[in-house]
């Protein structure tokens, strides 16, 4: 049977999770593995803007499900939870369709080369959470399609790491660049400020806060 928009595919244990650029996704028992699907239609926004309404559908359920933590989200597809990664993103494009993939950890930890990582300590389970993702994906997906790209972006600033924020960016081909955030692009590119008062517009790679 063939997915459709709205459909979702919620695992309870993965055997080989995957993040961006090809790594991989530890995936401990009791966090939170989904993907959903969003066929592409004429009238759509840019694609890649479709990361900025999954980020922040993200950053809602987490706050429905546990309200007053103190979240951000960091591009280009992450959640922080003061300050550590709890959440991760994964858009991959087929022809006209987006498969869209969240990890969340919600029990665990799982441990991380390069960077810290943070949980929600078991407080709930992946079946209590999933029905909160797709509520708040399914309202940003019309909110994506109805809105103008800037207002997106405007949103999802209001929900990031400040700006003038000293951060490094790490492309896939190893090379870092340091700079301060100067905001985002309305298709969502990162506006990198360099010491030298020149902006970069990064359209991809890791950004180390």
């Amino acid at each position: 049977m063939q997915s459709i928009e709205g459909d979702w595919l919620v695992a309870l244990h993965q055997d080989a999770g995957r993040g961006r650029q090809g790594r991989s996704w530890a995936s401990a028992n009791g966090n939170f593995f989904g993907s959903t699907l969003v066929e592409l239609r004429p009238t759509d926004p840019a694609p890649q803007t479709l990361s900025l309404a999954a980020g922040l559908a993200l950053v809602e359920a987490i706050e429905v499900a546990l309200p007053g933590e103190p979240l951000m989200l960091k591009w280009p597809n992450d959640v922080l939870l003061a300050g550590k990664k709890l959440a991760g993103i994964l858009l991959e494009r087929n022809g006209n369709r987006i498969a869209a993939g969240f990890g969340v950890n919600l029990a665990s930890t799982p441990e991380l080369a390069d960077r810290e990582g943070a949980s929600l300590g078991g407080k709930i389970v992946p079946q209590a959470f999933a029905p909160l993702l797709a509520a708040r994906f399914a309202r940003m997906l019309d909110l994506w399609r109805a809105s103008e790209p800037p207002l997106l972006a405007q949103a999802w600033l209001a929900r990031s790491h400040a700006i003038g924020t000293r951060l490094t960016v790490h492309s896939s081909n190893d090379e870092r660049v340091s700079g301060r955030f100067d905001g985002i692009e309305a298709d969502g590119a990162l506006r990198l400020r360099l010491d030298e008062g020149t902006i970069d517009i990064v359209r991809a790679g890791d950004v180390e806060l």
